[in-house]
């Protein structure tokens, strides 16, 4: 995947919003919760950090192509780097994003997500 369409894919996700820090990492995030940054490499490699769900993070993060995200692993949190698409394919890692976005707007505070549109109304619920 290529860092053009990792930032496309990013964009299609609800409330989505990127920056570049740390260096130069395309970091994505909802509101103030992270959930995906790219990191571009000198010989044009893209390292893709994501954060799977548990039992996911178990299983893959000794796979090819994967390994805990080396700053965050170093501070306790289980996220995941590709660094090559030997085990985990771009839909499948985008898969993965989708959740970790998902899992990013749960830690939301329910205020917040409803000013972000990420709650439906409740109009109509006859109450």
């Amino acid at each position: 995947m290529t860092l053009d369409e990792f930032n496309a894919f990013c964009r299609t996700l609800p409330q989505a919003h990127d920056t570049v820090q740390w260096g130069g990492a395309h970091v994505w995030k909802v509101s103030t919760k992270l959930f995906a940054y790219a990191d571009p490499q000198p010989d044009g490699r893209v390292f893709v950090t994501f954060k799977p769900p548990p039992m996911s993070y178990e299983i893959l993060a000794d796979q090819p192509g994967l390994r805990p995200a080396p700053y965050l692993a170093s501070r306790g949190l289980k996220w995941l780097q590709r660094t090559s698409a030997e085990t985990m394919s771009d839909g499948d890692m985008m898969g993965y994003i989708r959740e970790s976005h998902g899992s990013a707007v749960a830690r939301l505070p329910k205020r917040v997500r409803k000013e972000l549109g990420l709650i439906p109304s409740a109009k109509g619920s006859g109450a």
